[in-house]
Parts: C-alpha cells; sequence; structure tokens
C-alpha cells in the first residue's frame, strides 16, 4: 500500500491547502482508502483458517469394538486438533441403510463442519455424500470405500486376507479342509474374502468346504454359522473368519458342539481376541490386526485439511495390518492396545 506522508513535520495534514495541491492529495487519499478496503475484505480469506467445531460419524456398528475404537480415533484427533471443545456426535445404523442416510442428512442440517462415515452401500450414500460436499462439508469414509467422498482412509483388506490364509496355509503344510466365515458385502470384508481365496488358490490340497454364509460380522452370527457348518462337515482343520466377534462365536459353537479339531483365524486383533487366544484351551490362533485409532485420526487430519483447501495427493490411504498371535511382543505404532 502506498505510504502517505504528511506535509508538516507534526504529522497532520495542513488545514488550508493551495487549491493546485488538492486534487494531488485527494486521489492519493482515494487510492490509500481504497487498497485498506480491499485488504480488510481479503484479510478472512487470507488469514484465518476453517475451525474445526462439530463432526458428524456414521458407523455401522458400535456393538462392534472396533467401530468404538474408530469413534474415539476420531475424538481424540479433533480434541487435537480443534481443542476441548469441538463435538463429536458419533452413530450406528447398525447396517440399515436408510437409517445412515438419515444420519447423515441429520449432519448436514447440524452444518456440522467435518463427516467421518463407514458406509453400508457405497453406491446408495453417494446422494447424501454429494449434498454434504455442496454444502461445503468435506466427506471422508473409514474402513470401507464410499461413493463421492473427498478421500478414504482403511486397512489394507487385501493384504490382511493374504495374511490370514497364508498363515492357515503354513499351518495346514498345504493340505487340508478349511471354512471362510464370510460377512456383509461390504468393500473390506470383499477384499479379505478375496485375498484369502488367492492364498488358497496356490495349495491344491487345501479344500474350501464354504465360503458364503454370511454372519454379520457378529459373535452370534459366528455362532449360528459355525453351528451349520459343523452340523454339515464331519472333519474341519481350519477357518478364516472375517473379523474377531465372528471368530468369537465361531469358537463359542465348537465348544458347544465339543469339536477341537480345528484352528481359527480372523482379521481385528481386538484386545479380547489377543487375550482369548493366549489361553491354552483356545481354538483362535491369529488375528490379523488393523488399526482403528489410526484410521479414525487420520480421516480426521484429511477432512480438515480438505476444510482448508489443502488437496489430498492420494484419494484412498491404506493401513497396513500385521499377523498376531499368543506369542506377539512386539507392537506397531496405532496398534490396537488401548
Amino acid at each position: 500500500m502506498p505510504e502517505l506522508r504528511p506535509s508538516r513535520s507534526e504529522g497532520e495534514l495542513p488545514t488550508a491547502m493551495p487549491e493546485v495541491a488538492r486534487p494531488h492529495w485527494a486521489a492519493r487519499l482515494k487510492r490509500a482508502i481504497g487498497v485498506l478496503g480491499l485488504c480488510f475484505a481479503m484479510a478472512p480469506l487470507l488469514g484465518s483458517a476453517a475451525e474445526l467445531r462439530k463432526i458428524g460419524v456414521s458407523l455401522t456398528d458400535m456393538g462392534n469394538p472396533f467401530f468404538t475404537q474408530i469413534a474415539r480415533g476420531v475424538e481424540l484427533a479433533a480434541r487435537r486438533i480443534g481443542g476441548a471443545g469441538v463435538k463429536v456426535f458419533a452413530t450406528s445404523c447398525a447396517y440399515d441403510l436408510q437409517r445412515q442416510i438419515n444420519q447423515l442428512n441429520s449432519f448436514i442440517d447440524m452444518k456440522v463442519d467435518l463427516i467421518v462415515l463407514t458406509a453400508v452401500d457405497p453406491v446408495a450414500v453417494q446422494p447424501v455424500v454429494a449434498r454434504a460436499r455442496a454444502a461445503g462439508i468435506p466427506v471422508v469414509a473409514v474402513d470401507v470405500v464410499a461413493g463421492g467422498v473427498d478421500a478414504t482412509v482403511m486397512t489394507d483388506n487385501l493384504d490382511a486376507g493374504r495374511k490370514a490364509c497364508e498363515f492357515i496355509a503354513q499351518r495346514l503344510r498345504g493340505r487340508g479342509n478349511m471354512v471362510i466365515i464370510n460377512g456383509p458385502r461390504l468393500s473390506s470384508v470383499i477384499d479379505r474374502v478375496q485375498g484369502c481365496l488367492e492364498v488358497v488358490g496356490r495349495y491344491p490340497e487345501i479344500k474350501v468346504l464354504s465360503s458364503d454364509r454370511d454372519a454379520g460380522g457378529s459373535t452370534p452370527g459366528g455362532f449360528a454359522a459355525m453351528t451349520e457348518v459343523l452340523s454339515s462337515h464331519a472333519h474341519v482343520d481350519a477357518v478364516f473368519s472375517i473379523n474377531d466377534p465372528t471368530a468369537l462365536g465361531a469358537e463359542r459353537a465348537a465348544v458347544q458342539a465339543r469339536r477341537k479339531e480345528f484352528f481359527i483365524v480372523s482379521v481385528d486383533g481386538s484386545p479380547r481376541v489377543v487375550s482369548r487366544m493366549r489361553d491354552a484351551d483356545s481354538l483362535i490362533a491369529a488375528s490379523v490386526a488393523q488399526r482403528p485409532s489410526l484410521q479414525a485420526q487420520k480421516a480426521v487430519a484429511i477432512g480438515f485439511d480438505v476444510l482448508n483447501g489443502k488437496s489430498r495427493p492420494e484419494q484412498t490411504i491404506l493401513i497396513p495390518a500385521y499377523v498376531v498371535t499368543r506369542d506377539t511382543t512386539q507392537w506397531p505404532e496405532g496398534a490396537w492396545r488401548d
């Protein structure tokens, strides 16, 4: 901005200027006032960052400890970025699509600053995701993909399935009967099963007896699905379960049926399963551990960047998983241990 330099030493504009000088001073004053006005108008754009005050979280199943860890991770990141006053509205849709759509619409009406989403259906949620983004609300998916979001943070589920079933194949020494207890048609579940089948396909002497039973990702569902499997097959050597709650239900079914000829490998690495597998009589031999809190924290950080106009070089961020057994003593960053 041009500097106004007064003609008098005391720093005041002259009270009586020659007529010839007035246009000169008037023009300079007019230009200066215009520049000042422009600076004030641009100040909010140049000098201030968007605040994080309210976050809406829609998860599929808060009865699953994995998703409660995601909710806690969102809260932790929110407090770190926005301070203790940030409000986090965490909801569960119980795999009900319409309920999730209603939750997302409610967040939009509340004018939250960010939405963190675990989608029930990646395609069906796309219109409401588009409505949120049109309202200036970034949407970041966690755990599973969702159409139209700003970014997705998830476990590398293909790799998780591969690691789980490579563990099974090695323990079976390349031969035996195995069962896959499936789950909801979410991208994470689909990828885990696909990764498992890729590995098993390299072992022609491993026979998959069943792979399509949907246990709903829950302990009661795991119990029901495994009960059916045991009633249909006289001998099973190994079970791959798509998550830890399902594995716990499968183990309960085995105990009730007095069957213990097989071992179970799952995905999650939850503290409950890690503790259970250390019991001498546990059928759960391993779990491929996720890092739900780390996923959530990255999702909030990415959403905050989007809120402030920063672009992301990647739309999908994959978090590596790792195998946990009863002998595991070293844990990577963000491990699920709290």
